[in-house]
């Protein structure tokens, strides 16, 4: 592909049309999976914080859905449709300053490659979505703050530029502060921004520490996670407490980390993941031309983050997608170094080619085998386990629940087996999000958390938003094969009388690919702990 510099504007534009016409589509036909439905509960029950995350994904929920007016799967995901195109452009300006147009084009062309980009922020809709927004505009304004240099005053007339530049120097760190700590607002990893500016500071330039603007950058990033504070003052600092959890272990564990790298290398473009490792190692042996400042400061946001979160899978399970911000961050290397290798800049770098054609190869396989699977990834023929293997089955199916069980449903009724008013419990966050909204939300039912607190995250506090428990009530318990879990073990202690009523099959392709078994918790004989009660045993440590 020959690109002509007063075409990169023209390719651009092309570039975020194309972007966002299929994202768009893919955004409102694939069905939520069961981190994006959790998310909508914080658009549904907004709060200053919540148990697992900031308030920042729900609010953006609230904000692009018209405060759930509009609530199918494309609203709840629309902005994430909308950052993506955002994200694109900023790393494509961001690079165009560094070296030129056609660097920004590389950015901007590699950071669409990434299936994290393209895909987790960029389709479904995660405290990624605002996290990376900020994140670049962070960065940005980190740059644009180094590269504003003033030079020594000497004597004569006054430099009108320079007079500028010393006037633009405060206000990109103090956006820098502003960015920063709205990411933290999206993310707690958005706290590796700050890591990595504290960094580059206090090893290449602590002259910066008697900046008096650094301090009121930091204290702006401060004022914008009070709201994080205030609601973790509020419940027992449960949020951090979690999420400290979620990081400890007792021993090492290779095959996390295994993992974790074989996450990465998925999740960031197998190419550009590559390349990143290539563009690291030539910026360190000064193959790379650049801007020293800058380069430094790229690697101490995202080396660390990279580091920390190699540690602690190491010890436990984790998320590829948690230290991808750094990933994204690369691009910019890589996309100088790929300016300065091509001899030939009216030639697109094969590389580049190769990401978009894994991204492509990606969507299409992955969404083929969520709507088809026709790559058979589930052995299982016992009714009861059913699907269990097949992990695109989280993102497949729920839509058909919601309606075979409104027919279900009527018909119990209709016999006097369960009454119009009785609710749905399920003893985890997930599913009970996706049968909060797939299945209750359109039979205006009430779905309620039944089940140690821990395992309820937000709809703790759900279930005090919704009345709570009260003796006597029945209950529908929808179990999939998947995750099987029997009630008659789980709640032998709440009801007087748990009965199967009947089982749902979901298909595929003609195919049943997994089974809902619909049991009746009839009679609840005994009280729940309460949202208080579980606030004070956080408070004290005691759970």
């Amino acid at each position: 592909m020959r690109i002509k510099e007063q075409n990169i504007n023209k390719i651009l534009i092309w570039l975020l049309a194309v972007s966002v016409i299929v994202r768009g589509i893919l955004a409102a036909w694939m069905e939520l999976g069961n981190d994006e439905v959790y998310y909508w509960t914080y658009a549904l029950y907004p709060d200053w914080s919540h148990f697992d995350h900031p308030p920042m994904v729900g609010w953006v929920i609230q904000l692009f859905s018209l405060n759930l007016l509009f609530d199918s799967e494309l609203f709840l995901r629309l902005a994430s449709v909308v950052f993506m195109n955002a994200n694109t452009y900023i790393i494509y300006r961001i690079g165009k300053e560094l070296k030129d147009a056609l660097t920004g084009l590389y950015a901007a062309l590699l950071f669409t490659a990434s299936v994290y980009a393209f895909v987790i922020t960029g389709i479904f809709i995660m405290p990624d979505t605002p996290l990376m927004l900020f994140w670049l505009l962070a960065v940005w304004m980190a740059i644009k703050y180094l590269k504003a240099k003033v030079p020594e005053p000497v004597e004569g007339p006054t430099d009108t530029n320079m007079v500028l530049r010393q006037a633009q120097q405060p206000r990109f760190l103090l956006l820098f502060g502003l960015f920063a700590g709205l990411a933290m607002l999206s993310k707690y990893s958005g706290v590796f921004l700050w890591v990595g500016m504290a960094l580059y500071i206090l090893i290449f330039n602590r002259k910066q520490l008697k900046n008096p603007y650094l301090y009121l950058s930091l204290l702006i990033s401060a004022i914008c996670c009070t709201p994080i504070l205030y609601w973790n003052i509020q419940n027992g600092f449960i949020s951090f407490q979690f999420h400290g959890e979620r990081v400890g272990g007792n021993s090492i564990n290779f095959g996390t980390f295994g993992t974790e790298i074989a996450g990465e290398f998925f999740y960031n473009n197998p190419v550009v993941f590559i390349l990143a490792i290539i563009a690291i190692i030539a910026v360190l042996k000064k193959k790379t031309v650049m801007d020293k400042s800058v380069k430094r400061l790229i690697l101490c946001i995202a080396l660390p983050m990279i580091v920390v979160f190699w540690v602690f899978s190491l010890m436990r399970p984790t998320l590829p997608h948690w230290n991808s911000p750094a990933y994204v961050s690369l691009i910019l290397l890589v996309a100088i170094h790929l300016r300065d290798k091509n001899t030939r800049p009216g030639l697109l770098p094969k590389s580049i080619i190769a990401a978009l054609a894994v991204l492509m190869i990606t969507l299409v396989v992955g969404v083929a085998e969520i709507k088809t699977g026709f790559i058979p990834l589930d052995k299982h023929t016992e009714p009861e386990q059913l699907g269990r293997d097949d992990f695109t089955l989280d993102m497949y199916g729920w839509r058909q629940l919601g309606e075979k069980f409104a027919d279900f449903r009527e018909e119990k009724i209709a016999e006097g087996v369960m009454k119009k008013e009785d609710g749905i419990v399920a003893n985890q966050w997930f599913p009970l999000a996706n049968l909060d909204y797939y299945v209750a939300r359109p039979l205006n039912m009430r779905v309620m958390g039944l089940g140690w607190p821990e395992f309820l995250h937000k709809y703790l506090w759900i279930n005090d938003k919704r009345g709570g428990f009260q003796l006597g009530e029945d209950y529908w318990f929808l179990s999939d094969s998947r995750y099987m879990k029997d009630p008659k073990e789980t709640y032998q202690w709440y009801f007087k009388e748990i009965e199967l009523a009947g089982v749902i099959p979901i298909e595929r392709n003609g195919k049943t690919v997994k089974n809902y078994f619909v049991y009746t918790c009839k009679d609840l004989m005994a009280q729940p702990p309460t949202l208080q009660e579980f606030k004070a045993q956080s408070a004290s440590g005691d759970k």
